[in-house]
């Protein structure tokens, strides 16, 4: 979420990110990689019936989980001050329909991730929420922005079944080793923002290299060579020399 605004919008993540935006973004994503994307649905766009189209339609652009919150819309980032939970009620009607929605599908598959971020009312009210949310049916739990490792210990011991970490740098829940966190009974861990920090901490110093003389910056990028093998170009000429007709047969592009 936060990183499709960014890169693709380039607007913060406060809920002004469209249906239509983050579709489109998976779409193209899935279509290009081979392992499991999870789409952040925000709070589903609508009601609950805007919702199960939303985890329908996520579902048909080949994400393999759909991540769906308990924040006021519009959502805004967990790790910034100023959001806003909606009642227990409505947010247990979210994941009803959510689980709904994914147990309609015919022909596709996807996993609902249900996350809170109710601890901004207290611990005990996000760990009674993701219990609950587990017991709806969700496939994965998430207790956003947990502020120690024993409460992230303590949702673990009493929340069943998988369970996301967070590992935002800088942000409000500790950063731990992929043992730890195994070790504390998590499942998944995410890192939402360590690429897109990377990239920008990399373009800006780009950019000031540029703009002190120009010539600089070339121990700080990719050779050509790499790049045109990380987004695919051998692939792609081979695949054309399989299906060029004889005459047209020669050496491929450099």
């Amino acid at each position: 979420g936060f990183s499709t605004s960014a890169a693709q919008l380039g607007l913060p993540d406060t809920g002004q990110a469209s249906y239509d935006d983050f579709v489109q973004a998976g779409r193209n994503i899935c279509s290009v990689v081979d392992i499991p994307v999870i789409g952040d649905g925000d709070t589903g766009f609508g009601n609950a019936i805007s919702l199960k189209r939303t985890v329908k339609g996520y579902a048909r652009a080949g994400f393999a989980a759909i991540m769906l919150e308990d924040q006021v819309s519009p959502k805004r980032c967990g790790h910034v001050a100023g959001k806003q939970i909606v009642d227990r009620p409505e947010a247990l009607a979210r994941i009803r329909a959510a689980v709904d929605a994914r147990n309609e599908l015919e022909d596709l598959d996807i996993l609902i991730l249900a996350r809170t971020d109710a601890r901004i009312q207290s611990f005990d009210e996000a760990i009674t929420r993701c219990r609950l949310f587990a017991e709806l049916g969700a496939d994965i739990t998430f207790l956003e922005a947990p502020e120690s490792e024993e409460e992230m210990v303590t949702y673990c011991q009493q929340v069943p079944g998988y369970k996301l970490a967070n590992m935002l740098e800088h942000g409000k829940t500790p950063l731990v080793s992929h043992a730890r966190l195994q070790e504390m009974g998590y499942t998944i861990a995410a890192y939402p923002l360590t690429l897109l920090s990377a990239a920008m901490k990399a373009q800006l110093q780009v950019l000031q290299s540029l703009k002190e003389g120009g010539t600089s910056h070339l121990d700080q990028i990719l050779s050509f060579e790499e790049v045109k093998r990380h987004v695919g170009f051998p692939e792609y000429f081979e695949e054309q020399q399989r299906y060029a007709i004889p005459s047209d047969k020669a050496d491929p592009p450099k």
